[in-house]
């Protein structure tokens, strides 16, 4: 009994672990393509990149995590997003970790420019738990994606 409960609220859950993701990298990336100047000069307060890869970084990375956020839910983009928004996660919580380490007190540039207007101390430890439990959350759902691609019949 209690298995088929499960059953039923398995599917439910994961799809709310997709809309929330989804949700959270959309919202990241519209401000940070609203202003890349500002997204720019928080990447380069990371002080592991020179300018002009900063400048680069800022123009492009909020557009893939909008197609990112897109794409996990819309079915045929939804395994390939997923891996990229896990290895962008673990790509985040490694520059946390790492300005953590060093001592910088610095805006994570994580919703654009208005992030750094909350608070003058960071919260790293914040940080890396908001983005791991994101990370399980997306790896979930990748498990689940590639477990159920050997389901979806193929044209022969």
């Amino acid at each position: 009994m209690a298995s088929i409960k499960l059953n039923s609220i398995y599917p439910l859950f994961l799809l709310i672990i997709r809309l929330v993701i989804a949700a959270v990298f959309l919202s990241a990336a519209l401000p940070k393509i609203q202003n890349p100047e500002a997204f720019g000069m928080a990447i380069l307060n990371y002080r592991v990149s020179g300018p002009i890869l900063s400048s680069w970084v800022a123009l492009f990375l909020p557009w893939i995590e909008l197609i990112a956020g897109f794409g996990l839910i819309i079915y045929p983009l939804r395994r390939a997003s997923s891996l990229t928004i896990v290895i962008l996660l673990l790509l985040f919580i490694v520059m946390h970790l790492q300005a953590w380490t060093r001592g910088l007190e610095i805006a994570c540039g994580c919703f654009g420019s208005e992030t750094a207007l909350t608070s003058s101390v960071t919260n790293y430890l914040w940080l890396i738990i908001r983005n791991t439990t994101l990370l399980i959350g997306c790896s979930l759902l990748l498990h689940k994606d590639l477990r159920n691609q050997s389901k979806i019949p193929v044209a022969s």
